[in-house]
């Protein structure tokens, strides 16, 4: 081969490597130039996403929306029943998930998170009239409800292995569905993250309680993306802006306002405890 053949030959080579980088074009700038960052949720997942009036409301609106202002685009949400969130996102209909989800080992080798937006250790809510339910091993041999994929649903399934009469679990595809056969006397508890379930107690606090001390061990919700190379660039541009929301106290100010009170957040992503 010529030397000018050689050259073609490295030119062409770098064209063909060229349009290739084009056609995978990081998430940041796809978002960026769409002028919109999609968000897959189920909206029955108070204080996070619910509706109300048949509008979306919560934390997560609240949160996106000064998301949104920091990277320059809209927000849109998709609402999907939760075991259908993450197959979602693997199969590429949104950009990244908004839950948000638990921050666990496993998945953590499947996704990529932002970091953690708060507390999503895992308790019991229970009817307040129940006197019988008066820490979380009183769930023994009763009938407990969790979200079906859920890892408060993992969580309270190695928990209960540790009674000495383990409850029967039913598991549900709506939060809501759980906790109106808890109001019913359906089922004794519903295990969710404390986060999640303080605000239900809160809002109806003739109907429900929450079992101290929590059962499970600490940990944190963040958001999750696609575990690929793609996704870095837009989990980096997120965290900077929690990071810069969790400074000017815009982050705090959210969780009190959904949750009641400020919660820990770190600006540097905890190891799981599981």
């Amino acid at each position: 081969m010529s030397i000018l053949a050689g050259w073609k030959c490295r030119l062409v080579m770098l064209a063909l490597c060229t349009a290739s980088v084009a056609a995978h074009a990081d998430q940041l700038a796809k978002v960026k130039q769409a002028g919109e960052l999609v968000v897959g949720t189920e909206m029955q997942f108070a204080p996070f996403d619910f509706l109300e009036n048949g509008q979306q409301a919560g934390f997560n609106k609240d949160l996106f929306a000064e998301i949104g202002k920091e990277l320059g685009v809209k927000v849109r949400f998709i609402d999907l029943p939760w075991p259908s969130v993450l197959p979602g996102l693997e199969a590429g209909k949104f950009d990244m998930v908004g839950g948000p989800l638990t921050v666990t080992k496993a998945r953590m080798e499947r996704y990529t998170y932002t970091l953690p937006i708060a507390d999503a250790t895992d308790a019991l809510l229970k009817r307040a009239s129940d006197s019988s339910l008066k820490q979380s091993s009183d769930i023994s041999g009763k009938t407990v409800g969790a979200g079906k994929g859920s890892a408060q649903l993992d969580q309270l399934k190695s928990y209960i292995a540790t009674l000495p009469k383990p409850p029967e679990v039913r598991e549900y595809v709506d939060n809501n569905q759980a906790y109106a056969d808890l109001a019913a006397g359906r089922i004794a508890a519903v295990a969710n993250s404390m986060t999640n379930i303080a605000y239900v107690a809160k809002q109806r606090p003739e109907t429900f309680a929450v079992v101290q001390p929590p059962f499970g061990a600490k940990v944190y919700f963040a958001y999750c993306m696609r575990k690929d190379a793609d996704s870095q660039s837009l989990d980096d541009a997120f965290n900077a802006a929690l990071v810069k929301m969790h400074n000017d106290g815009r982050l705090a100010a959210l969780q009190k306002k959904w949750f009641g009170v400020a919660m820990d957040a770190p600006t540097t992503m905890p190891a799981p405890n599981y």
